[in-house]
């Protein structure tokens, strides 16, 4: 009887922290407005967005109104953490662009001295953040380098925008969907040709490589998700095979 109701007790604790989790940013609101406010297209954004609507968008308002009202201190679980910041990353990144639409460019916002990057794009709880600190801060402590394929500075060479919302109870399977598309892209993910025995690889993983090195490096985690023929020859040619980066191209996904 004493096991049965501490068993209970334990079950009812875990789902209400999983419920706070899960309602701490409005998700089902989020990923309406994602639907109807964005598109997947063929082109080298993958996804766009239609910042001018989001801009005037009362739903957009109320999804803004629910990040800011989050305490990130009641996320316990990595898979909680994860979800929600890499959310976090989206919804401002998509904010800042949408505030001060039309522009070119996501860096457009900064200058030099202050990059768009070091900029205040929201508050969180009543705390000011930046996309900096979202992503070194927060994100990259966590230890998994797959949110480099998950979150999206609103930019063409950027990982394409995941049209749903990152759910705590799938994170794992999201990230490694949004990772295999991002290498599967021959334009600015990865693209492997033999012949010249040349490896083109995203930029990404040339500024966040220390990310990758817990899980033997870059080439080691990307070569999971490559096709099968590709993986081994690039196992066996990888001492000759020549790194190069694709440019990155910063205009926006709109």
């Amino acid at each position: 009887m004493i096991r049965a109701l501490a068993l209970a007790l334990l079950l009812a604790g875990s789902a209400l922290r999983n419920a706070r989790a899960e309602d701490c940013l409005d998700l089902g609101l989020y990923g309406s407005v994602l639907q109807a406010h964005t598109r997947s297209v063929a082109d080298l954004a993958g996804t766009r967005v239609d910042y001018a609507a989001l801009r005037i968008s009362p739903q957009w308002a109320d999804v803004r109104k629910s990040l800011a009202m989050c305490d990130p201190a009641k996320l316990v679980t990595r898979e909680e953490k994860l979800a929600f910041w890499i959310n976090a990353y989206n919804v401002l990144a998509i904010d800042l662009v949408a505030t001060h639409w039309p522009l070119a460019s996501i860096n457009d916002i900064g200058s030099f001295l202050f990059p768009v990057w070091t900029k205040t794009a929201g508050q969180i709880h009543g705390k000011p953040y930046t996309l900096e600190q979202v992503e070194n801060q927060e994100l990259r402590a966590l230890g998994d380098p797959r949110i480099h394929a998950a979150i999206v500075c609103a930019s063409l060479s950027c990982p394409a925008l995941a049209r749903e919302p990152y759910m705590a109870a799938g994170i794992d399977a999201q990230l490694d969907r949004a990772f295999a598309r991002f290498v599967a892209n021959r334009e600015k993910g990865v693209a492997l040709d033999r012949d010249a025995g040349v490896l083109r690889l995203s930029s990404i993983f040339k500024w966040f490589a220390e990310d990758f090195e817990k899980q033997g490096g870059v080439l080691a985690v990307i070569s999971n998700y490559l096709g099968a023929d590709d993986r081994a020859w690039l196992k066996l040619h990888v001492a000759k095979t020549k790194r190069e980066y694709f440019p990155y191209d910063w205009r926006v996904n709109g």
